[in-house]
């Protein structure tokens, strides 16, 4: 997680739609689908009551949106988080709608957040929380209306016990209606690391088409939460130089590279960031700097990964930015005016309903294994996955080279198309403004 907090001055979901009114140009939209986007098909506000360890009680503000299910069930991860607004779940249910339609899964776009600092509670509190959110919304999801999964401060366990709970309100065992489970209670394997991975085949592809040599790219991860930790690991695994990397507490830099497997065993079993050089449990200090997440943020390098919050990158900072590729692993973490400054400079952004598309692709396969009782390998739902992100990213690249447009633009243009022709196989004013004959 970073320490640079979201901004709170714009609605977040306003924001959001302007990303869809500049992409319908480019794409095979009727102006009805764009309406439709534009409108939450609904949304649950609830409180949440926690009986807390000294026994008081506590009331937390949750949020569950289910954004659009033109192409199948919503679906989308849940976030605690102290900032969690109604207009913030409402901005990522339509990136998540937008998502799915981007790598073409049969899904919707929901997202569920609460608002709540879940470092300040204890580990039967978060369970007391996690179960109780879920009595409140059992009506509103199911594995055929809208499927949770994690998402900031949310986790396996998290997920497990939300799934046992919906279970014993619904008096059966029912493991699709969430995803990011533990294996052993349904969940997939491949699903802990897919966010990170995603992004990583999408850089792949870049390689691959800018014939790169990794060994001379340099990296620099901002948030080095799950999908932080994973993109790095197998960026460094690859050869990839992984200059900087930070949390909420700050960062570190080391122009040589850091030993990634290092520091994610300090921040995993020690829970701090600290520049390691680890041989098994032993660890020990390695010369580097110590960066704020701002100026992490304006490293002079190949590439940088925002995997934190969004609106990270904003107007004031874009100006400063000045890695030439953006790998967006959190949602929304550019907003649409420094889009322009960065586009302007002739950066190149994979944006976030790409880059981090990994983690509900795999989520998808998860549901689709535990809808049949038939798992697959690890090494089946990482071939799976690569085909598909690189499939979706070289379509897109393609796209935006064509139409000469940034990458952005085109991701949703994409999206639109997809969305577009669903919401047609309806009807719309061009088939009901008809005689109404068939």
């Amino acid at each position: 997680m970073s320490a640079v907090e979201p901004l709170q001055q714009t609605d977040l979901f306003t924001e959001a739609i302007k990303r869809l009114d500049r992409a319908q140009e480019y794409a095979k939209v009727h102006p009805e689908a764009i309406e439709r986007l534009k409108h939450p098909k609904s949304v649950l506000s609830v409180a949440v009551p926690v009986r807390m360890d000294d026994g008081s009680l506590r009331l937390f503000d949750g949020y569950r949106v289910r954004h659009d299910d033109t192409r199948g069930p919503t679906k989308g991860g849940i976030r605690y988080h102290p900032q969690v607004d109604m207009s913030e779940v409402k901005a990522l249910a339509l990136w998540m709608t937008c998502k799915c339609a981007v790598v073409g899964i049969p899904f919707g776009g929901g997202k569920g957040g609460i608002s709540v600092n879940p470092k300040e509670l204890s580990h039967m509190e978060l369970e007391r929380l996690s179960r109780g959110f879920i009595r409140q919304i059992a009506d509103f999801i199911g594995p055929d209306t809208d499927i949770p999964a994690p998402d900031v401060y949310t986790n396996s366990r998290i997920m497990g016990w939300m799934m046992d709970e919906y279970s014993r309100i619904k008096r059966q065992k029912t493991p699709a209606v969430i995803t990011g489970k533990p294996i052993s209670l349904g969940g997939s394997q491949g699903r802990d690391d897919a966010t990170g991975r995603g992004g990583y085949y999408c850089l792949k592809e870049l390689e691959r088409i800018r014939g790169w040599n990794p060994k001379e790219i340099s990296i620099a991860v901002q948030g080095f939460g799950n999908a932080g930790q994973h993109f790095a690991r197998l960026c460094h695994n690859d050869g990839y130089k992984i200059v900087a990397v930070s949390d909420s507490r700050g960062g570190i830099y080391r122009e040589e590279g850091f030993d990634v497997p290092s520091l994610c065993y300090s921040k995993n079993v020690n829970r701090e960031l600290k520049a390691v050089y680890c041989k098994d449990s032993v660890c020990d200090t390695v010369e580097a700097t110590s960066i704020t997440n701002e100026q992490l943020l304006e490293l002079d390098v190949n590439v940088l990964a925002p995997a934190a919050l969004e609106n990270t990158i904003t107007d004031v900072n874009a100006g400063r930015i000045k890695a030439p590729v953006l790998v967006e692993l959190a949602n929304g973490p550019v907003t649409p005016e420094a889009d322009r400054s960065l586009e302007e400079k002739g950066s190149l952004v994979i944006p976030d309903i790409l880059a981090n598309a990994g983690g509900v692709t795999v989520s998808y396969f998860e549901w689709v294994q535990n809808r049949s009782g038939y798992y697959w390998t690890e090494e089946e739902v990482h071939t799976r996955l690569r085909e598909i992100m690189s499939r979706e990213f070289n379509a897109i690249y393609e796209r935006m080279t064509s139409a000469k447009i940034d990458m952005r633009t085109a991701a949703y243009a994409h999206a639109l198309d997809r969305i577009g022709e669903a919401v047609e196989a309806h009807g719309t004013s061009a088939f009901f403004g008809t005689s109404g004959r068939s």
